[in-house]
């Protein structure tokens, strides 16, 4: 996020016609049919991720490992928020506004194809909803941006579509800004690995192993992007991506360290990624609130921030950082005591708690730079206070078997790495996932706690963001789901050769479009 006051959203939700879709693109450098012709096209963009992505399913797009590659290339959502201004602007919706209190009505974007060269119209865009948030496919989008929730949804004629909501929801637009929009041909009993969507690239290839590659669609209703094709290749040591730009071997690499010192070739940017411990509370010794907190003051985040990230991290007290909307400034991250953490581990020993039980510390590999290291720091550390920790390091498709719902069941206590982003600017897109109790990424919660949350998701304006700031602060005190590490700062590697500045939704959506060759 680049602002502390991140609108709820923009007017152009309650009025009509919406917003003027032609004025609004071009202040966001976004892409319209009759605009001014980008340059001639020139040679692939290379990219090198920090691992290779499980899927480029486009209802699992939230997942920052396939929406880095397939967000706003391959597919494209109905409105997308502007991450320079938190404002919501037009894509292949037009104007929108709520025309009851729990209904919403979009126009949408006329001429539209895709890549299959069907064309996109409001069945398209009902099917869309109905088969990531309605159905039984299990999409992570479902649980990260929706909840339980399921919205009737209805194509009024090829350019008019209605979404009605159980209850009121006064961000629904922003919520369908991460949904992307799908040809009815794609298959509604199972997930595809490469979709079909209208976005300025479709998928030539996909070597498994090896790399992807897409390339330019001369179907595209917007301008041709600069570059014809886009290679992805991944390599999980940061300190090798790094080197690929060096050689010349990469024009873009993602999640850099600043261990890696790439000077004038990387760039720093607000990536909006918190890293915390998730933990359980159904298994000993986490069913306790004291061993809980224990861990809380058990890691030496100061420590963290500044030996491993060379202080560009901030520490952190809450999952989301400033600039998101419901944010708690009151709020500081856990002091570091030692003593403080054996003395609680004790107390819970003392009244029965199995403190020696196993703890599996959860951790994805390569999920971003030094996590080993940080990994093993965390062991140390929480071990130090009297824990019994054991390290688990996983590839990312046994990671998600922890991180999202139904969790495993076959071991005891657990803590799991998690790196979240919310991109979406409220914190209702972290609350209800990672704090009700039925939050596809929460462990448990309680009947206050969830009410709290019903709450504030009902609320708009100033009683919006009291309600979220509330619920961080009651989180810390009376749930102890979390132990909050840091803010992130992310670090983008750029060839010179290369025209891009990077903005707080790049490390979960690198859009291609934005790049141009330097002259």
């Amino acid at each position: 996020m680049t602002s502390s006051s991140t609108p709820l959203f923009p007017a152009s939700a309650v009025k009509w016609p919406a917003l003027a879709a032609g004025a609004l693109l071009a202040l966001s450098g976004c892409s319209v049919a009759n605009s001014e012709a980008a340059p001639a096209s020139a040679s692939a963009l290379r990219v090198v991720l920090g691992q290779e992505p499980p899927t480029l399913e486009a209802c699992e797009s939230n997942l920052t490992s396939t929406g880095v590659v397939v967000r706003s290339n391959v597919t494209e959502p109905l409105v997308e928020r502007n991450p320079q201004t938190g404002e919501l602007e037009p894509l292949l919706a037009t104007e929108w506004k709520a025309t009851s209190d729990t209904e919403w009505t979009f126009k949408l974007r006329e001429g539209v194809k895709f890549q299959d060269g069907t064309p996109f119209n409001a069945e398209a865009a009902a099917f869309t909803i109905n088969r990531a948030v309605n159905s039984k496919l299990g999409c992570n989008v479902e649980g990260y941006v929706f909840g339980d929730a399921d919205l009737k949804v209805k194509a009024v004629d090829d350019t008019t579509l209605t979404v009605t909501t159980p209850e009121p929801d006064p961000i629904l637009p922003l919520r369908l800004s991460f949904l992307e929009v799908v040809p009815t041909s794609t298959s509604t009993t199972a997930k595809v690995r490469e979709p079909v969507g209208t976005g300025p690239y479709k998928i030539e290839t996909w070597d498994a192993g090896q790399k992807i590659t897409l390339t330019s669609w001369d179907g595209y209703w917007g301008d041709k992007p600069a570059y014809a094709r886009a290679e992805y290749q991944w390599r999980s040591e940061s300190s090798v991506r790094a080197a690929m730009i060096t050689s010349g071997e990469a024009d873009v690499a993602m999640g850099l360290s600043p261990d890696d010192n790439m000077g004038e070739l990387g760039v720093d940017y607000p990536n909006n990624e918190t890293v915390a411990l998730r933990m359980e509370a159904t298994k000993a010794p986490l069913n306790d609130i004291r061993v809980r907190q224990a861990v809380n003051y058990a890691i030496d985040k100061e420590g963290i921030v500044n030996s491993l990230y060379q202080g560009k991290h901030k520490v952190a007290a809450q999952l989301v950082p400033e600039g998101i909307v419901g944010h708690n400034a009151d709020l500081k991250g856990w002091a570091f005591d030692l003593d403080k953490a054996k003395s609680l581990v004790a107390e819970a020993k003392a009244d029965g708690v199995d403190t020696s039980a196993q703890i599996s510390l959860v951790v994805r590999s390569a999920q971003f730079p030094k996590i080993t290291e940080l990994a093993q720091v965390l062991q140390e550390q929480l071990s130090q206070a009297g824990l019994n920790v054991k390290l688990k390091m996983l590839e990312t498709s046994q990671h998600l078997t922890y991180q999202v719902r139904p969790f495993p069941d076959d071991e005891g206590a657990v803590a799991l790495m998690t790196q979240h982003g919310n991109q979406a600017g409220d914190a209702a897109f972290t609350v209800d996932q990672y704090m009700l109790s039925t939050g596809a990424q929460s462990y448990f919660g309680t009947p206050e706690f969830d009410a709290m949350i019903k709450k504030a998701d009902a609320a708009s304006g100033d009683d919006r963001k009291k309600g979220f700031e509330d619920i961080f602060a009651y989180q810390n005190d009376k749930v102890v789901q979390f132990a909050h590490i840091s803010h992130q700062t992310g670090i983008i590697g750029k060839s010179k050769s290369v025209n891009y500045t990077p903005n707080s939704s790049s490390g979960d959506e690198l859009r291609v479009s934005e790049m141009t060759p330097a002259s």
